[in-house]
């Protein structure tokens, strides 16, 4: 199911409670979300206290000049791979004062898929000062905005569920 805008303004405010709890700042590093991430965390006042920055790294170029991702990464295992999101998500902790950081690069489509990553191919990752960096891999449903929505909605769960652990 595709998430809705209330939805998703649900699991961004209680991602700012559980990092706002947890005394944590947050840095993003969005590719084929655009933003969005960002976007729903910074709609919430006081968001300053827990949001730390938002980095949109669409192109490869960008990946490599604003988070350090190494450009052997890219040519080696494409923009949207495993390798790929794990050093974003450790860029945009690196390049921040933030203690946690999300990733999130992938084919939203209508076109740009392949065989072996067809559109709706999301990957996703979580890092953390002292914690060792998780990514996911979903492949999601549906038009463009669909998938979108979703990999916020997952962006989000994950890093609840690791924020709760």
């Amino acid at each position: 199911m595709v998430p809705g805008d209330e939805a998703l303004a649900g699991l961004a405010r209680d991602t700012g409670q559980a990092l706002g709890m947890a005394g944590l700042r947050l840095a993003t590093a969005e590719s084929c979300t655009g933003g969005w991430i960002a976007k729903l965390l910074t709609d919430i006042a006081g968001s300053s206290a827990w949001f730390e920055r938002g980095l949109v790294t669409y192109s490869n170029a960008a990946k490599t000049q604003l988070l350090g991702v190494p450009a052997g990464i890219i040519e080696v295992h494409g923009a949207v791979s495993e390798a790929t999101v794990r050093a974003m998500a450790e860029g945009a902790l690196n390049v921040s004062d933030a203690e946690a950081a999300l990733a999130v690069s992938g084919i939203a489509g209508p076109g740009g898929g392949s065989p072996e990553k067809p559109v709706g191919t999301v990957w996703l990752a979580w890092a953390g000062k002292g914690r060792e960096t998780e990514a996911r891999r979903f492949l999601f449903p549906g038009d463009r905005e669909a998938v979108r929505r979703q990999a916020v909605a997952a962006a989000l769960e994950g890093l609840l569920a690791r924020l709760s652990s």
